[in-house]
Parts: structure tokens; sequence; C-alpha cells
């Protein structure tokens, strides 16, 4: 059986919305840490303790039963008391927590001494009020005033942070059968126990944005969460959501903790007409909107659930850059990188206001709006969303190619602009193969095959909507940018493509991952195929457990760096696509395996954001990269593209019609699909492995509509 893994400081995450409480595994939060409860990028609570006559409570066991509310379980250590001593371990406390709007907390004590327990219970609550990228930084800067209130009349703690015209706040309330007192930062409770007895008090957290929203604590208990709204909500998205059925517990495990996860990281947004469900990124630091992650999330989905492509198609157009800003990288018809709604943000001391620095959600934006379409039918999704389609392809001729070569380029404008803007966006994710930087404007190889997909994506949407001139000018571009590109960043004499062209126009021939996307977008000659998936599955790049960012052979390689060594499962699910789609399903199912072997490893089989890229010999179970967030929505979703290139999933709901190619591997010989949504039509299907095929058998629906397309198997 495998091994739960668990790498770093234990913590214990649960979140709803905006609100994210990030707690020691006994629900506490000790001075000096990153921890405690942020809410829409600010830390309200930053110390959250428990003492009985100043003595510490020690934690027994805590975790999470739901995304929203968590129980742990503490026990007393010898208590002295004016009456003598509490013997320890003769009190045990249980703390629940609930999160819908504001917080709801519970603490239970039962006495099972044989004397009566007579003592003070303390909260401690602090509140620091730091923007979160203070927190991850451990460098807070004073900058507004703090107050604090207690009323003996409503039980109530209020605590305010203004900076001129930000606020943030809490209100605790507290509920108890005696009064509470608060002084010298603690909310005290009198304790009188005899033995067998139990004692309970209610803390209801309000949450306050600036002076006129506050998001109000539930009056009912935790443990009532389970008939909540957000409760109701995870059960109705599971409900429409395709499932999965499989005699492989392993990837059922890795597929169906995916849908919960991505229920849980819905980011709900208002909007004029209702509202759009947009994925958060990832917990506890990407509680936020985000144009790129939003968009692949979109893309892995669509055989699963459609409500995430038309959110990102809706809430990504009304936030699309009308204008030229530099502070903030953004240009007409640019599609944002990510959007903070902290104090620095408020105040500009950040760009995310939001920040446009990416150079690929523009044209992922197109290839979404392509795929929604394949998978609806629907020519009012293309009419809702033409304009704004419209302004990113002007983005992309006049802004993206910088230098009007043909090609994307980026660099940054802005004075804390990102020096890199694609999906690997760290400082140092490009790099020559002697390990110096790459500067200047940088074509990445991707970012040509994303444009690539985008305007034959819109090709097929101009014929659709009988605007023939203007789908013959997107096939042009999109065959005269393959030509260019297939020129000019293949390497012949290294035998592969290039990472980017660097600000000379001079090949990076630096071996990374990226060079699968290519695969993905179909922007590489078949007679080429072979050679990029032979080097992505060349040892330097797959250890075992997925493909990595970079080399093994390169100067900078590091397993346990962020883009330099690491492996991402999005990544990895969008390699694996991309094989599939040239026909190496064999590798394709190589990597499938790596990965949701990998996630059998972790806690709830839910994958991090990134691991190690140790070789699977030296590591015989997956290392986690210390700060990885967990859950994090691409990372749950490369199941969903695993799915896609096992099975060879293709929508044409235009014509009403569900392709599919399956190349199943002998370690996963059957899988059923239930509820796949395909324009009106629902159907349920099974797929296995017989002898040299794989078959498919229409459970429900129309057979007619659904072409089975023939396939190697994948060994």
């Amino acid at each position: 059986m495998n091994l739960d893994i668990h790498v770093g400081s234990p913590k214990l995450v649960i979140h709803q919305g905006e609100a994210v409480w990030l707690a020691d595994p006994d629900g506490q939060v000790r001075p000096d840490s990153e921890r405690g409860l942020l809410f829409r990028d600010t830390r309200i609570i930053s110390i959250w303790r428990l003492f009985a006559n100043f003595a510490a409570w020690e934690p027994l066991n805590g975790g999470a039963l739901t995304h929203f509310h968590m129980q742990a379980f503490l026990t007393n250590p010898a208590i002295p008391t004016q009456d003598g001593e509490i013997a320890p371990r003769t009190l045990l406390l249980t703390l629940g927590r609930w999160i819908e709007g504001g917080v709801h907390e519970d603490i239970d004590i039962v006495n099972h001494g044989s004397g009566r327990a007579t003592f003070n219970l303390d909260l401690v609550l602090r509140s620091d009020f730091a923007d979160l990228f203070e927190v991850k930084s451990h460098r807070r800067v004073r900058r507004g005033r703090m107050t604090t209130t207690w009323s003996e009349a409503t039980q109530q703690l209020t605590t305010l942070y203004r900076n001129g015209d930000f606020m943030r706040g809490l209100t605790v309330t507290a509920k108890a059968h005696t009064p509470a007192v608060s002084a010298n930062g603690r909310i005290s409770f009198a304790v009188d126990l005899a033995p067998g007895e139990a004692w309970h008090a209610c803390l209801l957290t309000d949450l306050h944005d600036d002076e006129t929203e506050t998001l109000i604590a539930p009056s009912a208990c935790a443990r009532d969460s389970f008939a909540s709204a957000s409760a109701a909500e995870v059960a109705a998205w599971r409900a429409a959501a395709t499932k999965l059925g499989t005699p492989n517990e392993e990837f059922y495990r890795f597929y169906h903790q995916a849908v919960g996860d991505l229920a849980a990281l819905r980011l709900p947004r208002l909007r004029a007409d209702g509202i759009a469900n947009m994925p958060a990124a990832g917990l506890p630091w990407f509680a936020a909107l985000f144009g790129r992650d939003s968009l692949i999330v979109a893309l892995q989905c669509v055989p699963v659930t459609l409500a995430f492509a038309h959110g990102a198609l809706d809430v990504l157009g009304d936030w699309q850059a009308r204008e030229r800003d530099d502070s903030r990288d953004a240009e007409p018809g640019k599609i944002l990188h990510e959007l903070r709604l902290g104090e620095l943000a408020h105040f500009r001391l950040v760009p995310h206001t939001p920040y446009y620095g990416t150079a690929d959600a523009t044209p992922l934006y197109l290839v979404l709006l392509h795929a929604a379409w394949r998978w609806t039918g629907e020519r009012a999704l293309l009419e809702r969303h033409l304009a704004t389609a419209e302004r990113c392809l002007d983005w992309i001729d006049n802004w993206g190619d910088r230098d009007g070569d043909g090609f994307q380029e980026y660099q940054t404008r802005a004075p804390r602009g990102y020096e890199n803007m694609g999906w690997k966006d760290a400082g140092d994710a490009v790099s020559y193969p002697d390990g110096s930087l790459v500067r200047g404007p940088k074509a990445l190889c991707e970012l040509q095959g994303y444009v690539y997909a985008a305007w034959t994506g819109m090709a097929e949407i101009y014929t659709a909507i009988g605007k023939d001139d203007r789908a013959a000018a997107m096939r042009a571009k999109a065959a005269a940018l393959f030509a260019k590109f297939n020129d000019e960043f293949w390497d012949e004499a290294w035998g592969g493509y290039a990472y980017a062209l660097d600000g000379e126009k001079k090949k990076v021939l630096t071996s990374v991952s990226n060079v699968g996307h290519l695969l993905w977008s179909g922007i590489v000659p078949q007679e080429r195929a072979g050679r990029v998936v032979a080097r992505l599955m060349a040892p330097e790049m797959f250890s075992g457990w997925g493909i990595r960012t970079l080399s093994a052979g390169h100067p900078l390689f590091n397993p346990i760096s962020y883009h330099n060594g690491s492996i991402w499962p999005h990544d990895n699910g969008l390699i694996a696509q991309g094989f599939a789609r040239y026909g190496f399903r064999a590798e394709a199912a190589r990597v499938a395996r790596a990965v949701s072997g990998a996630a059998a490893y972790f806690a709830q089989h839910q994958v991090p954001e990134l691991y190690a890229g140790l070789q699977h010999t030296v590591a015989p179970f997956p290392v986690q990269v210390p700060g990885a967030n967990v859950p994090q929505a691409w990372a749950a979703g490369s199941a969903f593209s695993f799915l896609q290139a096992l099975l060879g999933i293709a929508a044409d709901a235009p014509n009403g019609v569900l392709r599919l190619a399956p190349a199943l591997p002998a370690w996963l010989p059957e899988v059923t699909l239930r509820d796949m949504r395909l324009g009106a039509a629902s159907f349920d299907v099974r797929v296995w492995r017989d002898g040299e095929v794989s078959r498919v058998e229409v459970l429900r629906g129309d057979a007619a509509a659904v072409i089975v397309l023939p396939t190697a198997l994948a060994g």
C-alpha cells in the first residue's frame, strides 16, 4: 500500500470563496508564522491560541472534514489552580471551525477526570492585517492604524484596520453559558466542570471589507455544515460533472479527488447577469482571479464540466485591457494575469490591480472559446464573446508581436513587472544551455504554438458564423506561422525545437518541457513529432514520476526548484495530450501512469502544484516541494488531461458528434464515463481493452453520435 507523504511543516487548511484559514494541525496559529485567516488578500487573524490558566493545550489530532469544515482535538497538560492541580490529559477539547461567508468556531470541553475542573479558558487573538505579499515575504510594513473595542453587552470584540480609504476588520461574538470578558488581547471564559460534565462555546467571526460589506458568520454550529449551502453546491457540482468508473483504484481516486478539488476551488464572481464560477489557482496563496491558470483549467475540464469555460470567458472578458498602462503591462485587448484585492494592490504598491504580465493568456482565451464551442455547439456562445475575441486577435498582431517579425515576444515595461511571462514565470526560468539567463524580449516556443492553435480555431469559428473572408485570413496566418516557426525554431543538428528565440533572434537550445506544448497545439509536422517525444521521454527529462521542467543535465537543474527541474502535473497532462494527438499513445500512457502513480502517495490523492524532479530509482516515492500549493487547480485538472489523452476524446457538438480514439494501457483496462455532455445530449460510455483493441459501448445516449476511431493499444 502506498504511503501518504507529508513534506514540510504540517498544516490544516479550510476555505470558502475568498476566505482561507491556514492553521497548524491543531487549528491554532502560533506567532511568527505564515499562517492565519486570510480574507481578500489580507491576514485578518495572525495569532489564534488557546490556554487554560496560561497553560497551552496539547494537540492530539486534527483534519479537514470538507474544504470548508475542520475539526481538531486537544488535551490539557497539568493545570495549576487555586484548588489544586488538574491532572494532565483529563480534559478533552474539541475545536470545530466552519467557513461560510464568515467563520463559526465551536469549542467543546469534556472533563474525563475524577475531580472538579475549574479554570480560565483564554483565547489569544491577534490581528496584523498584513497584505498577503507581506505574509509570504515575512516583511511586514506598518502603515495604517488598528482599533479594538469590546462590548460587554453584546459579547463582541471588534478590531478594525484603516489606512486612508482602505479598511479590513473582524467582529468576534462569543456565546457561552457564562459571559466572557476581554482584556490583554484575550477573550476569557470561566469554566467549571464536574466529573463527566461538558462545556460549550461558540465564536462567530464576521469579516469586514471597507465600510459597506460584511460577511456574516453562520449562526449554526459547525456540525451543521454538512447541510449548508456550500455542501449543497459541492453535491450539485459533483452531480453535474462527468463521473468516472474504473477497476484501477489509483486512477479512480486521482480523478475523484480532482473533481472535489475543483469544486472546492470555485471562486464565484458576481456579474450583471448572475454568478460566474472561476477556479481559484490554488491554496493557500492563490485564492484569486488568474488568467492563464483559469484558461488552462477550463480547457482541462471541458469533458467533465463546462462551468469553468463559461466563467473564464465571461469574467476574463470583463477584465480585458482597453488601454495601454505600462505600470501594469496592460495593452489593448490583453487578458489579465492576476488580480489582487489587498492593501498593496489598493494603493498600487504592487501592479496586481490587475496585472497583465502574461504573454499566453490572450491566445489561450481564443483556444478556450473554440474548445467551449466544440463542446456546446452554441452559436450564441460565439456571439457573446466575439467582440472580446476580436480584441484578442488585434492584441496578438499589434502588441504580442513586438517587433513585427511574425512571432510573439514579451518584455516587461512595468517597474515591478515580471521578467518572464510564460507559464514558467520564475525569474530564472529561461536560460541558455550554459546556465546564463536570457534577457530582453523572448519569443518562447509554446507562445507560437498557442497562437497557431488560436488562429486555426478562430478560422473554424469564422466559418461557422459565415465570415468566410475572416476564416481564410486566419487559415493563411496560421499556415504562415507554421512554416516560419518550423523553419526558425527547429535546429536539425541539435535535433529539436529551441526553447525560445532571444532578443537577437538566436535560438536558445535548452531542453525543457515546454516543447511538449507544441504537440498539444498542433504546430509540429508529423515527421518531427517522434523526435520531440523521444527527447521528452529520455532519462534526463522523464524521471519516472513525470517529465521534468528542465533537463537533469542542465547547469541550473535543481529537482526542488520552482521551474528548473521540478515536475508539474498540469504540464505533464498537456504533454500527454500532445503525445496522443500525434499517435504516441504508449508514451502518453507512461506519463499518465507516472503522475497518477505519484498522486497515490500524496494525502487524499491530492496532487500538489509541483513535486521534485528526482529520478524514480533515487526517490521510491514522490517528494513534495515545500511551499507548493495544495489543492491546486491545474494540478487537479491534469487528471482530465490524461483522460482525454487515453480516450482520444474530441468533441464536435456543432455537428452532433463525439469522437473517441481510445488506446487503454494494460494498467487501465476499463473506463466508464457517465453523464458526459455534448451540447444538449448526454452519454454514458464504457471503454475496455479486448485483446489487441480498445472497444467502446454506448450505454446511454445516441450511439450513432459516438464515432470510434481505430487506434493501437498503449501497451
